[in-house]
């Protein structure tokens, strides 16, 4: 066994102007909201309000949310043992950050289901689409990490847990949520919690976006490696936005699910221009990225 270097007492120190440094800091001020202090008495009454096709479409958003959440709780842990093998402290401090917050996402999406008196057996929601992904693809790609923390396994991991199931399609549920509800005008502890989500993800994204580039930029050909990734994944997000649809024209909110498929269309597209941001730059230009440069709200 090697002897163990500790980075905080050497000349080195802490990378504090460093990208995952910064997270941490902003993790550390905007990641305090607390699930238990939302009030959900106003979404319990408009609940009742709502009549069969819109409690189904709502039901359908939050038990794929709540799985999913669930899911991603579950499988971050090998990715976080793969950056601390690396010694890679400041990564390893802000992913303490993400897993916290994706725990109370979790806790977030029960809650409503109590308010809204919903404790049955929901996974009726989950379509074999929905399975392939969560069920079966993200337990996978994160279980590879524990023996396996090649580049390439790590870019694996990053791609389907932060650009596909994050930066594609809970950002797609996201506005999913805000095209039924707040045009209605209800449900207002469930659009808090997904505001307060939103900000979580902007970070978990963010910091998945700087890992990639960080991979691509040591190792160059990751790129391709990492785009014919995200070709291979995109016919699952369209395939699971047209079993929500389920051949309507439009939601039971009045919506244009068309939308929803441009909008997920862009984000596919949106993760790999700002991934190839990465080509031809020093690592010392990866490190110093800005929040801005990288969506982090």
């Amino acid at each position: 066994m090697t002897e163990r270097k500790m980075l905080t007492t050497s000349n080195r120190g802490l990378l504090e102007d460093s990208f995952p440094f910064r997270l941490y800091q902003k993790a550390k001020r905007l990641g305090t909201w607390n699930p238990a202090d939302i009030d959900f008495s106003q979404d319990a009454h408009d609940w009742k309000k709502l009549n069969t096709d819109q409690q189904e479409d709502i039901l359908r958003l939050i038990s794929q949310f709540q799985a999913g959440e669930e899911a991603v709780t579950l499988d971050l842990l090998p990715l976080i043992m793969a950056i601390a093998k690396e010694g890679r402290l400041e990564e390893e401090m802000f992913l303490t950050t993400f897993l916290y917050e994706e725990a109370k996402h979790t806790e977030f999406f029960r809650l409503v289901l109590n308010a809204i008196g919903e404790k049955g057996d929901l996974s009726h929601f989950h379509t074999d689409t929905y399975k392939k992904i969560f069920y079966e693809l993200l337990p996978t790609t994160m279980e590879r990490l524990v023996t396996d923390q090649s580049p390439a396994a790590i870019a694996e991991a990053s791609v389907v847990y932060n650009m596909f199931v994050e930066g594609v399609l809970a950002e797609t549920g996201y506005y999913s949520f805000y095209q039924a509800l707040e045009n209605a005008r209800i449900m207002p502890g469930l659009l808090e919690g997904i505001g307060h989500l939103k900000k979580d993800e902007s970070r978990h994204i963010g910091y998945g976006t700087f890992l990639l580039q960080r991979l691509i930029c040591e190792h160059p050909h990751l790129f391709d490696y990492v785009a014919a990734k995200m070709t291979e994944l995109t016919p699952l997000a369209l395939r699971l936005n047209e079993e929500g649809i389920a051949g309507r024209e439009v939601s039971a909110f009045g919506g244009d699910p068309a939308l929803v498929m441009e909008f997920t269309l862009r984000q596919l597209s949106v993760r790999m221009d700002i991934l190839a941001r990465a080509k031809g730059k020093k690592i010392e230009e990866i490190y110093r990225f800005s929040d801005s440069e990288l969506g982090v709200l």
